[in-house]
C-alpha cells in the first residue's frame, strides 16, 4: 500500500528556510572569519582593556642667563574604577577627607558605572601619596606635571601660562607649544568581562616622551630692572599702566617686555577685584582684560618719538638737511586747519638738529609736506610699519594707518609728528632699532634655540632679517640727532653720564581730545655710536605732570644705568 504525503509543501518550505538560513550563517561565518576578524579581535582587546593616559613632562623656559622660568612640578591625579571598588563607603570617606571634596561630589563620581572615573587632577604629590599608601581597592593614583613659574609673576604676559590638560594658553608657552608639550604614555591593564583587573597579567606601560627646552633672549634680571622702574612710576603717577620694551637693536632680541601690573602665574585665574555678582561672561572678559599685553596687543598714537620716522624718511629722500633753518611762531597753517606747536609762542628760528632737540611740531610738518603723500607713504611702508612686526608671541596688533588715497595734507601733518593713526610699541621699538642700527630691518622675537632635556643643541631658531630700509649713512646721521636730543634737548633727562645715550620723547593725548588723559613715552638707545641696547617706555594715563621728557625719559634712564654695566657696556669720558 502507498503512503501519501499532505503536507509536502510545508515540509519543502522548511527545507529551502533552513538551507538559507545555513547558507547565510555559513557566509556570515566565512565573513568575520576571512574580513573582519581584525576589527572583532581589536573590540575584544578593547573590551579586555583599560589604559590610562601618563602626561609627558613639558619642556623648560630657559632665559638668556640659564635661569628657569618656566618647569614642572609632580602632581598626582586620583581615580576610581568602578567595577573593583570593594569598600565604597570608605572610598568616600577617604578621598573627601584628602582632598578636600563634598561627600556629594565624591560619590556621584564614585558610584558611576563607567570604566574609569577622574576623580581630581593636579593633586599635590605627598596627598597622593598618601592616599595610594592606604591600597584602597578600585582607586588609583597616578603620576602627573603641573607647570610652576619660580618666578611668581614676572613677565607672566611673555611667558603665558598652562590650563588643566598642561597645554598653553597664552604668551610663550602658545606660541612654542609644539616644541613644549611632548607626547604622552599610557599605561595598559588587562581586565575579565566584568571589567576587573587580573593581577596576574600586570600592567603595560607605553613611557611618555617629554618636551623640548626653549631657550629664551629674555634676562630675568633685567626683566626684573625694568620692572621695578616701570611700577615705580605707575605707583608715583597714579597711572592706568605702564609698558616697558628692552632689545638689542642689532638683531631684535628680547631683553625684556614689561606690561604692569603683571599677574601670578602660578595663580593665574585669581582677580585682583572682587569677582562676586559677576557672569560668567564678565569674568572672561576680566581674564582676558589681565593677561593682555599691551605692547603687543594693543595701538596708541605714539605721539613725537614716531618724529624719528619722519626725520629719517626726510634725510633719506633729500628734503631735509641738518643745517637747514626753519622759524618756528607756535603754529602752522595746513591747508584750512591751524596746527600748534607744544610750545604755543613757538620756538623762532631754528636749524633741523635745534628743532629736533625742541621737539618742534611745525619743522616736523613742513619735513612731512616736503616728501608729499605719495614719498612719504612709501617709507612709511618701505620701513614696515603698513605690516605686523612677526614677533614671536600671537595677538599681535597691525597699525592703523589712513589709506593713501583718503590722506590729504592735513593727515599728511599730522602723522608726520605722530598723530592720527596707532601703532602698537613693539612695531615703534622695532622700527627705530632698524633705522639706528645701521639701517637694516630686524624681526623682535624671544625663541632662540631649542634643546633636548640634556642639554643638546636641537635647533636655531631663526628670523627673517637683513633688508635694507635705509641708508648707513642716514642711519648715522639719525643717532647723531637723536644722541643731541638728550644731551641738551627734550630727552636730557635720559642722559646717563659716562654713557652716550640717543632718544626722543613724546607726550600724546588720547581720544577722545575732550577726555585730557594722556600717553607719556620715550625711547631710547645706547651706545648712541654703536647701540647695544633699546628700551622704549610707554605710561598710560599719568596724573599730574605728564609730559614724557619729564616722567618716561627718567625711567628709561634708570634701566640703562642698571642694564649697561651688566650688558658689559663700559663707560666712557663723556661730555655733556
Amino acid at each position: 500500500m502507498r503512503l501519501k504525503t499532505f503536507h509536502k509543501k510545508k515540509i519543502v518550505t522548511v527545507f529551502l528556510v533552513c538551507a538559507l538560513a545555513l547558507a547565510f550563517l555559513a557566509g556570515r561565518l566565512i565573513d568575520l572569519m576571512l574580513f573582519e576578524s581584525e576589527d572583532y579581535a581589536k573590540k575584544a582587546q578593547d573590551l579586555h582593556e583599560r589604559e590610562r593616559d601618563i602626561k609627558a613632562a613639558r619642556g623648560k623656559i630657559i632665559d638668556a642667563a640659564g635661569n628657569v622660568l618656566a618647569t614642572n612640578q609632580t602632581v598626582c591625579t586620583i581615580s576610581v574604577i568602578h567595577s573593583q571598588i570593594e569598600n565604597p563607603e570608605a572610598v568616600i570617606a577617604a578621598l573627601c577627607s584628602e582632598l578636600k571634596l563634598s561627600e556629594e561630589t565624591v560619590r556621584a563620581r564614585v558610584e558611576k558605572r563607567s570604566s574609569i572615573e577622574r576623580i581630581k587632577a593636579n593633586v599635590p604629590k605627598e596627598t597622593g601619596d598618601r592616599i595610594r599608601e592606604m591600597n584602597l581597592a578600585g582607586v588609583k593614583v597616578d603620576e602627573d606635571f603641573k607647570r610652576y613659574y619660580p618666578y611668581g609673576s614676572l613677565a607672566s604676559k611673555v611667558l603665558g601660562f598652562t590650563g588643566g590638560d598642561n597645554q598653553g594658553i597664552i604668551g610663550l608657552e602658545v606660541k612654542y607649544e609644539d616644541i613644549l608639550k611632548g607626547s604622552d604614555g599610557k599605561i595598559l591593564t588587562l581586565t575579565d568581562a566584568r571589567g576587573v583587573e587580573l593581577p596576574e597579567a600586570g600592567e603595560s606601560r607605553l613611557e611618555p616622551i617629554a618636551g623640548n627646552d626653549l631657550y629664551i633672549s629674555l634676562d630675568a634680571n633685567i626683566q626684573k630692572f625694568a620692572e621695578q622702574s616701570a611700577l615705580k612710576v605707575m605707583e608715583k603717577k597714579s597711572a592706568d599702566a605702564v609698558s616697558v620694551i628692552v632689545m638689542r637693536p642689532q638683531n631684535g632680541e628680547i631683553l625684556a617686555m614689561v606690561n604692569v601690573p603683571e599677574f601670578d602665574l602660578n595663580d593665574p585665574f585669581t582677580l585682583s577685584a572682587d569677582t562676586s555678582g559677576l557672569t560668567d561672561q564678565q569674568k572672561q572678559d576680566a581674564w582676558n582684560l589681565m593677561w593682555r599685553n599691551g605692547c603687543i596687543n594693543d595701538t596708541y598714537e605714539p605721539g613725537s618719538t614716531f618724529k624719528i620716522i619722519t626725520m629719517s624718511a626726510g634725510l633719506e629722500a633729500g628734503v631735509v638737511s641738518l643745517n637747514d633753518q626753519f622759524s618756528c611762531p607756535g603754529f602752522k597753517i595746513v591747508e584750512d586747519r591751524k596746527i600748534r606747536c607744544h610750545k604755543v609762542t613757538g620756538h623762532g628760528a631754528e636749524n633741523f638738529v635745534e628743532a629736533a632737540q625742541n621737539s618742534c611740531n611745525p619743522v616736523f610738518i613742513e619735513v612731512g609736506l616736503r616728501l608729499g603723500i605719495e614719498n612719504y607713504y612709501h617709507y612709511f611702508e618701505k620701513f614696515g610699519l603698513k605690516n605686523k612686526t612677526g614677533i614671536d608671541l600671537p595677538g599681535e596688533a597691525g597699525t592703523i594707518m589712513h589709506n593713501m588715497e583718503n590722506m590729504g595734507l592735513v593727515e599728511l601733518a599730522t602723522v608726520a609728528f605722530g598723530q592720527s593713526f596707532q601703532i602698537t610699541p613693539i612695531q615703534l621699538a622695532s622700527t627705530v632699532s632698524s633705522l639706528i642700527n645701521g639701517g637694516r630691518r630686524i624681526t623682535p622675537h624671544f625663541g632662540v634655540e631649542v634643546r633636548d632635556g640634556e642639554g643638546a643643541l636641537l635647533k636655531v631658531l631663526e628670523y627673517p632679517t637683513g633688508e635694507r630700509i635705509l641708508s648707513e649713512k642716514t642711519s648715522e646721521t639719525v643717532r647723531y640727532v637723536l644722541e643731541q636730543v638728550v644731551d641738551g634737548g627734550s630727552g636730557k633727562n635720559a642722559y646717563l653720564e659716562g654713557f652716550r645715550v640717543g632718544g626722543k620723547t613724546a607726550t600724546s593725548e588720547t581720544l577722545p581730545r575732550s577726555a585730557n588723559k594722556y600717553i607719556s613715552s620715550f625711547i631710547g638707545f645706547a651706545p648712541a655710536e654703536d647701540p647695544q641696547v633699546l628700551a622704549l617706555c610707554v605710561i598710560h594715563n599719568p596724573q599730574g605732570v605728564y609730559y614724557g621728557g619729564t616722567i618716561a625719559a627718567p625711567v628709561v634712564q634708570e634701566i640703562f644705568s642698571n642694564i649697561l654695566p651688566y650688558l658689559g657696556v663700559e663707560k666712557e669720558d663723556v661730555d655733556k
